[in-house]
């Protein structure tokens, strides 16, 4: 391979100092240091395609950035261009929950808090009247700060200063140029002041001792720490949701061959392969049903309750449950081709693309720090050419670090943190807790709510819901009787019909030769009576008489969505038992609230048409799409984004999983899925859908209170900015920037920050 340069980081790469791996008869060489930039074997253009993973495991997975797709690298990192911390490209199930990055980053940051507390009190007593600076002596005082912020600065705070390097280096100024050049004056200045003190001029200094501004590095240093470490939780939480998806297929099945059946590992199963499913297990891969037939809850991804009967001849998904039958199936689809792997790979690719709030930080700062380091160069060169006194050199090293340190906002460090603890406190007291300030700040641009049907507008179990007798029956009997029978199944349709009986207090008798028919029903003898529950095919084939007496009834049933089970008595009809996924309470409510915001409101669900539109009509919802699938969830809320829409997707089941972690905002119902609540930027504890009121009244309220603390951040710097450089100085008695002035400064934008932003506490979540 010729020599080549790293268009990122500017390393040259050649065959001594790249690494390389091979695939499909293609080298491709790694920057082996830097970006780690991949390149084909001619090394003059970048590779088309990442190569397979060189290892399993952390260590050796291809990582990206979420802002700049085109970054890659072996092993974690930070991203050349915004320096934000990379993401693995693929999970494993087996990669567990230990996260070097994260357990690395706490350890930082608890230690560098535990030295900061005392460096911050040391220094900020004194200007509240506790005088600590006189009962050490300035010499002690200033020495103990030293001590203290030393390891916050350069063993803590180290990351950040490679990273602010690195984006010198390559001109891709982010917010680390900003926390470097920052913390990096203010600290070195503070450094010698305590050890060079005489080369200080004497306008400088107070009480005859030259003051410091190790909190000022070490308060920032902390605070940006805790921006990382609340990053590198949400991205853990985010890969967490990735192995709850991966965790839905079995690790085994069971490959039927001439005959006998033996356990394989799920990856060594072949298209083509027939395999054994056992009630109660889940399908291993997609496939269709060769022998036998079973009911499947498909909640995965349909997202309704009901299961549905398969026969031999009908598609099987894997990572659904099988429940009652036992069946043989041939495996169509298998490893990435299977729809779960579709849907990881939504959900995956989906929460990588997210644009973080750094983003607006790092444009900022492309034009903040060039503009910081102009005046800070300029007020050097004129204060060297034009000081007052000798040495010349000294009072325009001074004055140059004043303003580097009076440019670094130290309250701007406060102003997003100290409004999004408060405000997720605050909204935690009611039950909607927010994942971070990321998803606070697009919520408040929301537009569109979209929402699944099953388990977010209605309760998301069956439940019985009619019991409508022949005039030979009264409405107890029937209900006893069909109650009976079911108890001795599993079947969900089954336990909503006995839990019918016991709301109504009926006394259930006991129930003789039961017999679950899949895809039938269910018969036993009750009370010396013949009794079935069923489908109305089954019991015609059963012979049983008087069956289109309540056709209408049951066609009336099923346009609005109910599932409908017919009961015979000593083979004659006795009745229709209705079953259905009734609608929570809080729903009419929550979609008017929503309403009132001034939102549109679109429903998606896996349900038939009629019932949707039903559904839509009765809760006066303003669009509706039926027999949506995962896929189709996730390209709504994309087509939606496309249309210049900010949208909330709001689910409860693993089917809006992708669609969840596509949206702007993903909203999931704590009484849901753990693939869902991992996925989503919010989770309503209650499951109620009013929360997405109190959720967007907490948005609005909260980047309000933000933005007025960025107020109170800069307003102070930008005052004292050209104090610094000594604009004033020839103007209005030699004044300068006094470093109790600036450590006042400082002070007072604090303060305020804190004070606006524990006024959170009090707002009102309901508008």
């Amino acid at each position: 391979m010729p020599m080549a340069t790293d268009p990122i980081c500017g390393m040259t790469v050649d065959e001594q100092t790249a690494r390389s791996a091979i695939r499909d008869g293609t080298t491709y060489y790694f920057c082996a240091e830097g970006c780690r930039r991949r390149f084909m074997g001619d090394g003059l253009v970048p590779a088309p395609s990442a190569p397979q993973q060189p290892a399993p495991g952390r260590a050796g997975a291809i990582y990206t950035c979420p802002m700049h797709p085109e970054i890659e690298q072996i092993g974690p990192g930070a991203c050349p261009k915004c320096g934000m911390d990379l993401e693995p490209k693929t999970l494993q199930l087996d990669a567990g929950n230990d996260d070097p990055e994260l357990r690395g980053m706490t350890r930082r940051f608890w230690i560098a808090a535990a030295l900061t507390l005392p460096v911050f009190l040391v220094s900020m007593l004194p200007m509240v009247g506790v005088p600590v600076d006189r009962w050490l002596g300035p010499t002690a005082h200033s020495w103990l700060q030293l001590v203290l912020a030393t390891p916050v600065v350069l063993w803590a705070g180290w990351p950040f200063f490679e990273r602010g390097f690195r984006s010198l280096v390559t001109g891709h100024l982010n917010m680390f140029t900003l926390i470097a050049i920052g913390t990096g004056a203010a600290y070195l200045y503070s450094v010698v002041a305590v050890l060079f003190p005489a080369i200080i001029p004497h306008q400088f200094r107070h009480d005859g001792g030259v003051p410091v501004y190790f909190e000022a590095a070490a308060v920032i240093i902390t605070l940006v720490l805790l921006g990382q470490l609340l990053e590198l939780r949400a991205r853990h939480r985010t890969g967490a949701a990735i192995r709850e998806l991966l965790s839905l297929a079995p690790p085994v099945a069971r490959v039927v061959h001439h005959g006998e059946e033996r356990e394989v590992p799920l990856d060594d199963v072949q298209q083509g392969d027939v395999l054994r499913v056992r009630p109660g297990e889940k399908i291993p891969v997609d496939g269709r049903l060769t022998d036998g037939g079973s009911a499947v809850e498909e909640s995965m991804i349909t997202g309704e309750p009901m299961p549905v009967e398969k026969r031999v001849g009908d598609a099987v998904i894997g990572g659904t449950l099988n429940q009652t039958g036992s069946f043989l199936m041939v495996a169509d689809k298998v490893g990435k081709d299977t729809v779960l792997a579709r849907i990881i790979g939504m959900v995956a690719d989906a929460q990588r693309s997210r644009a973080p709030i750094q983003k607006v930080a790092d444009a900022v700062a492309g034009y903040f720090v060039p503009a910081v380091l102009a005046i800070a160069v300029i007020t050097f060169l004129v204060w060297a050419i034009a000081a007052p006194e000798q040495p010349p050199l000294a009072w325009a090293f001074v004055n140059a670090v004043a303003v580097l340190i009076i440019a670094c906002p130290c309250a701007l460090g406060l102003a997003t943190p100290m409004s999004i603890m408060v405000g997720i406190g605050r909204g935690a007291r009611e039950g909607v807790l927010v994942k971070n300030a990321e998803v606070l700040e697009r919520l408040e641009k929301v537009d569109t709510v979209v929402v699944d049907k099953t388990g977010t507008l209605t309760a998301g179990r069956p439940s019985l819901t009619e019991c409508i007798p022949l005039p030979s029956m009264t409405e107890a009997d029937l209900l006893r009787y069909a109650a009976s029978v079911e108890q001795n199944s599993e079947h969900p349709l089954a336990r909503a019909i006995v839990a019918g009986a016991a709301a109504r207090n009926l006394a259930v008798p006991a129930v003789a030769n039961f017999d679950s028919v899949t895809g039938g029903g269910a018969r036993g003898s009750v009370e010396g009576r013949e009794v079935l529950v069923g489908k109305r095919g089954w019991l015609a084939e059963e012979g049983v008489a008087d069956l289109a007496a309540l056709d209408d009834r049951a066609e009336a049933l099923q346009r609005q969505g109910r599932t409908v089970m017919h009961v015979a008595v000593d083979r004659r009809l006795a009745g229709l038992i209705a079953v259905s996924d009734p609608m929570k309470a809080s729903t009419p409510e929550a979609v008017r609230s929503l309403h009132g915001l001034g939102l549109r409101i679109i429903m998606l669900t896996g349900d038939s048409e009629e019932t949707a539109r039903t559904v839509a009509a009765e809760l006066g919802i303003d669009e509706f799409r039926a027999g949506v699938k995962p896929a189709g969830k996730h390209a709504l809320v994309r087509a939606l984004q496309a249309e210049g829409r900010t949208v909330a997707m709001a689910g409860d089941g693993i089917n809006d999983a992708p669609a969840l972690a596509a949206a702007d905002v993903g909203i999931a119902m704590g009484t849901g899925s753990d693939a869902a609540i991992e996925s989503a930027g919010v989770t309503l504890v209650k499951g109620d859908l009013r929360g997405i009121v109190k959720a967007i009244a907490l948005s609005r309220h909260t980047m309000r209170n933000i933005r007025q603390n960025l107020f109170f951040a800069l307003i102070y710097n930008a005052l004292g900015v050209p104090i610094a450089a000594g604009v004033l100085y020839p103007l209005s008695s030699h004044l300068l920037l006094n470093p109790m002035i600036a450590a006042a400064a400082m002070s007072l934008s604090s303060v305020s920050v804190v004070a606006n932003a524990l006024r959170l506490r009090s707002m009102k979540m309901d508008s």
